[in-house]
């Protein structure tokens, strides 16, 4: 898993009010229905964020970088991924994630994120982490109506290399000194979006792990920020619908 139950996500760099949090429970078009975390800004900035956690699906981290989002002015859901396999329970330290893992669908992933983005309307991006991060990445290459796709050291092999496009724009944000997925695996999926005509860029923070976008990190505290910066500047510039 990227974060222990004890992680908490790093501020973004501007900061304003939230105007209300709750976990809620959402249905895809396939009937599913997923547990999900929604923040709101008191101040929008006329984006929204569905967020696609680890492993471990809807844990804490991933609850309070939706409201982090909100502070930073999006209209926010996290959601979780195992709904299918485990019903609408609480993902507590002792919750079997690999085992619902293994029987996820990239489908069933599509539904889901659909459901959220439905359930915030506007210009909608994607933003992941080691899986959620590969997903957030297939997502948008893959269109289904996103302005783009965000992921921190995504997993590559979750995922496959896209074969049509153009999709929406991606951001690869990752570590140096990650292992998920190796350099000659990412040098491989950029020559396939290159392929496919898909936008895409990718800052790699040198020396720092798997995980790094942790505010307890605090030799990653500049990483951290400048995430979120490029995070800020990528959104603002591809905020359209599609």
């Amino acid at each position: 898993m990227c974060h222990s139950t004890d992680s908490r996500p790093p501020a973004p760099p501007v900061q304003g009010e939230v105007a209300s949090h709750e976990q809620i429970e959402l249905t895809a078009a396939d009937g599913n229905r997923l547990l999900a975390y929604r923040a709101e800004p008191a101040e929008p900035n006329g984006r929204s964020m569905v967020v696609l956690p680890d492993v471990r699906g809807l844990h804490p981290f991933y609850r309070d970088l939706a409201q982090r989002f909100a502070e930073a002015g999006f209209r926010t859901i996290a959601i979780d991924y195992f709904g299918r396999t485990a019903g609408l329970g609480e993902r507590g330290d002792d919750f079997d994630y690999m085992t619902h893992v293994k029987q996820l669908t990239l489908e069933g992933v599509r539904a889901d994120a659909r459901a959220a983005a439905e359930a915030l309307g506007g210009p909608v991006f994607t933003t992941g982490f080691c899986m959620g991060g590969a997903l957030s990445w297939w997502l948008a290459a893959g269109g289904n109506g996103l302005s783009g796709g965000i992921g921190f050291y995504g997993a590559l092999r979750f995922i496959d290399e896209p074969d049509s496009g153009p999709g929406a724009p991606l951001l690869l944000l990752l570590g140096g000194a990650d292992t998920a997925s190796t350099p000659e695996q990412f040098a491989s999926y950029e020559a396939a979006l290159d392929r496919v005509g898909t936008e895409h860029e990718k800052h790699v923070y040198e020396g720092a792990p798997h995980s790094f976008f942790d505010r307890s990190y605090a030799d990653w505290a500049d990483a951290c920020q400048d995430s979120w910066r490029r995070i800020l500047s990528f959104t603002e510039r591809h905020a359209q619908p599609r």
